[in-house]
């Protein structure tokens, strides 16, 4: 897999939910401070909030989302809200998110409970996209995949997918093909810094991974949401990858109640979720 070259402060803003919550605000920071990359990461926090919904807060310029802010770079930042490097700031809009500042990685998710439903993508997807790229021109525009539910989940939402964490995975894996092929279609036309090549998150993918290993179906703690302890880390660490290009498994930062095994592990499903090259592979790579 191919990464781009480490900036000397990484900046991203993540237009997400509970599950950009989970991938970014808790362990990433931490991971590259422990190897002293300093990062900016900007979550825009909407709980489930869905590709629909964010385009819809878009057009009405609604000022609805929670502005997290986690970075080892400011002192400002530090020891505020009992987690170390995150402050979480006023509600507010997408617009004015890309306004504000100039970021090198901007990412886009679909809720979790619409992640396998192809019919919830577009005309959305291409809306945030458009409207990125005319704020942001030179940003890496990615996709974060989120997860399939654990088997026992009590998501509302988990019927669609007939409760099967297995049809599930592999209806988000088909969205995966079909978001990529979208942003691949509507990026290449642009020119300059490194906004023309959509890049992947596959946390959903490391996350299925690490499922297979004797961590077993045990990295949710409510059934959809991530645990604390190794869960968030496993997705935090792909992201650690993709911003850096350095292999996580040289990292000694670990959650302190993680076990070694467990952090081996982790690190491990992580690492091979981006490098598999798993959009060339058949939809049960994890199975």
């Amino acid at each position: 897999m191919r990464f781009l070259s480490v900036l000397l402060l990484i900046r991203v803003l993540c237009i997400g939910n509970s599950f950009s919550w989970d991938a970014v605000e808790q362990e990433l920071v931490p991971l590259c401070d422990a190897k002293g990359i300093e990062v900016e990461i900007h979550n825009l926090y909407y709980g489930g909030c869905s590709l629909a919904q964010h385009a819809d807060f878009l057009m009405r310029d609604t000022a609805a989302y929670s502005h997290r802010i986690c970075s080892n770079q400011s002192p400002s930042l530090h020891g505020r809200d009992g987690e170390g490097f995150r402050v979480v700031r006023d509600t507010i809009s997408l617009r004015q998110a890309l306004r504000d500042g100039k970021y090198d990685y901007i990412s886009l998710q679909q809720a979790s409970h619409d992640s396998g439903i192809r019919a919830s993508y577009e005309p959305w997807l291409s809306l945030l996209i458009d409207t990125v790229r005319a704020y942001q021109p030179e940003a890496q525009i990615c996709w974060m995949q989120t997860w399939a539910y654990s088997r026992d989940a009590k998501h509302p939402a988990y019927p669609r997918y007939h409760n099967d964490q297995q049809e599930m995975w592999d209806s988000i894996v088909s969205c995966t093909y079909y978001v990529m092929d979208i942003m691949k279609m509507k990026l290449p036309s642009l020119k300059g810094g490194g906004g023309g090549r959509p890049l992947l998150i596959p946390c959903g993918t490391a996350i299925q991974l690490a499922r297979q290993t004797k961590l077993g179906d045990t990295l949710c703690r409510d059934g959809y949401h991530l645990n604390y302890v190794y869960g968030r880390y496993t997705a935090a660490c792909v992201w650690y990858e993709i911003l850096t290009g350095k292999d996580v498994r040289r990292n000694r930062y670990k959650n302190p109640q993680m076990t070694l095994s467990q952090k081996r592990l982790t690190q491990r499903a992580a690492h091979q979720a981006n490098h598999a090259g798993w959009l060339r592979n058949p939809c049960r790579i994890a199975s």
